[in-house]
């Protein structure tokens, strides 16, 4: 077990350097507590902007900015009110996002790479214990104890790996995607906002990233 989790971790942290090792208790909240992000509320939120900004025009949403807790869609809608370019808009906005898929990448790789290393830490564990055993061989009577002692290594590094890390890489990519479709609603309905399309129109583009069941019932 100590070859097998130290070893695995020794190896993971090697390839890892200690600035990303620092964000690994944040990655652990990701994981254990941070709340899923539900689109609908920010379609419904950029939908009613959108129509007080029709109505009394972009200066208008100033007053909404100390309300909002999304700092990405805080800066975007200011954005929109100091009279940014949409291209330009876009354009920032793009790339805050790749910089947000670089650092998720980086989170579900760390864990990636212990599962890659664990099933290996295991067999050498094996390995060891292997050689332990036969190098008693002239105690018969504990040789089988040992050779199975030896193969529990290989059951740790293959379990470890396939029953925790690559979950957690899984999961960890699974909620980016969750993100990236989140900050994609957020900018293609700041853009739009600031390009003053029809409300309506810019919740029927919204809705459009989403799955067919969740916006059952919404495109009315």
């Amino acid at each position: 077990m100590i070859l097998v989790i130290f070893g695995t971790f020794g190896a993971a942290i090697v390839t890892t350097s200690f600035g990303q090792l620092r964000n690994l208790p944040k990655l652990f909240r990701i994981i254990l507590f941070e709340k899923k992000l539900d689109p609908l509320p920010l379609i419904d939120f950029i939908y009613t902007l959108s129509q007080k900004s029709r109505k009394n025009g972009l200066l208008s949403l100033e007053k909404d900015l100390s309300t909002i807790h999304d700092s990405f869609l805080r800066k975007s809608i200011q954005r929109a009110i100091d009279g940014f370019e949409t291209t330009k808009i876009r354009e920032i906005l793009d790339i805050e996002m790749s910089y947000m898929h670089e650092r998720h990448k980086i989170g579900s790789a760390f864990f990636q790479k212990l599962g890659g290393f664990s099933p290996t830490l295991g067999i050498m564990g094996t390995v060891l214990g292997l050689i332990h055993a036969l190098g008693s061989m002239e105690d018969s009577s504990n040789m089988a104890s040992a050779i199975a002692g030896a193969f529990i290594a290989t059951l740790w590094g293959v379990a470890l790996a396939n029953l925790i890390y690559l979950p957690i890489s899984d999961k960890l990519k699974a909620k980016h995607q969750d993100e990236v479709i989140y900050l994609e609603i957020i900018s293609e309905g700041i853009v739009s906002l600031a390009m003053g399309d029809n409300p309506r129109v810019i919740r029927m583009k919204l809705l459009s990233f989403l799955l067919p069941d969740q916006r059952a019932g919404e495109e009315g």
